[in-house]
């Protein structure tokens, strides 16, 4: 069974940073793609950034220049260091994950979510 365990969300003033970390444990035979996610209330859930194996971050237009996604292949972590937040940033953020638990099967996993709430 796999799991996402995310970390790091918080209250935090415009201007200022955050870091969210997340881990997947479990059966992994490999890992597809890593990324976050976010859901602002009354909105649909949005692709913030994510990375596939070997390929280069892909943004949000709304986060280019501010947001920075990176993954340690070795722990099967990511990370989103996000810095000069804005109010529009409050959401709840999630980490997904496409994930081989073995050779011939391919799931797409989520986080639990971590709340991210940005003050004027």
């Amino acid at each position: 069974q796999v799991q996402l365990v995310e970390s790091g969300g918080g209250l935090v003033q415009a201007g200022g940073s955050l870091r969210l970390s997340c881990a997947a444990s479990g059966s992994i035979f490999s890992i597809n793609f890593m990324g976050w996610y976010r859901q602002a209330p009354g909105k649909q859930r949005e692709l913030v950034a994510g990375v596939t194996t070997g390929g280069s971050p892909n943004y949000a237009d709304s986060v280019k220049g501010r947001f920075t996604i990176s993954r340690d292949n070795a722990k099967n972590t990511v990370h989103l260091q996000m810095n000069s937040l804005k109010p529009e940033d409050t959401a709840v953020y999630y980490c997904n994950a496409h994930i081989k638990p073995t050779a011939l099967t391919l799931g797409n996993y989520w986080g639990q979510g971590t709340q991210v709430t940005v003050s004027s």
